[in-house]
């Protein structure tokens, strides 16, 4: 049984464990690539210091113009969702977005409308663009970024391009386009994303190192992509 101070930070963790705290988009701007969205299937396995490992589910599914980004997570005791729908053209436009968590039967929810997301994206639409970017290597570091949270707050970070590597899964052998992110005000917290390079939004492995040392990571453990 988990104890109470693990109890009290869960409410925290569950609406943003599929990323571990941050995900990020880099705001609109002329000149970058849009690759072309793919609909996928993905399952990761994900490991937390001090927590059970967990499942993650990630589907990314087109509906007439529009792209749904469904993500789910489970761990003993405890379950997360969120949920974002978005047009991808050369910029990604958030239109609605919805998270909860449960803990025990007990839990939260949120929701963004399009109103509240004019201005800055979500965090679901925001792994689709962050990937294309990424690829498509725009950005001389620190790139900074601003995107809306769970509850709709602004938030700020920064990242940089990595060197791209080769990564051996679970669900296969791929070649990674990789980004780390950093909060400012949290620098020694960092999140090194690895994306493929041809799905946009398809992450395959992350990792979060926190003082140092890594605290957690997840794997791509199967993958189910439909023909073109």
């Amino acid at each position: 049984m988990p104890s109470p101070s693990r109890h009290r930070r869960l409410p925290r963790l569950l609406p943003l464990l599929p990323w571990l705290l941050l995900v990020f988009l880099l705001p609109g701007g002329a000149g970058v690539h849009a690759a072309e969205p793919r609909p996928f299937d993905a399952r990761y396995h994900l490991e937390v210091d001090g927590w059970p490992n967990a499942t993650i589910e990630h589907r990314l599914s087109r509906d007439g113009s529009q792209w749904l980004s469904d993500m789910r997570a489970d761990i003993t005791l405890a379950q997360g969702r969120e949920r974002s729908r978005f047009l991808a053209g050369e910029a990604v436009r958030s239109l609605h977005y919805a998270s909860g968590y449960s803990l025990l039967g007990v839990g939260k929810r949120y929701t963004l409308d399009q109103d509240a997301l004019a201005r800055l994206p979500d965090r679901q639409a925001a792994l689709f663009e962050l990937s294309r970017r990424a690829t498509a290597r725009q950005c001389a570091a620190p790139c900074r970024l601003r995107y809306l949270d769970h509850r709709g707050r602004e938030t700020l970070v920064e990242y940089r391009l990595l060197p791209r590597a080769a990564l051996s899964l679970p669900a296969g052998e791929f070649e990674a386009v990789r980004v780390e992110v950093i909060e400012p005000d949290e620098p020694d917290r960092r999140l090194r994303f690895s994306f493929h390079p041809g799905v946009p939004g398809l992450l395959l492995a992350m990792e979060y190192h926190r003082d140092g040392e890594r605290r957690s990571r997840l794997a791509l453990t199967e993958l189910a992509l439909p023909p073109r």
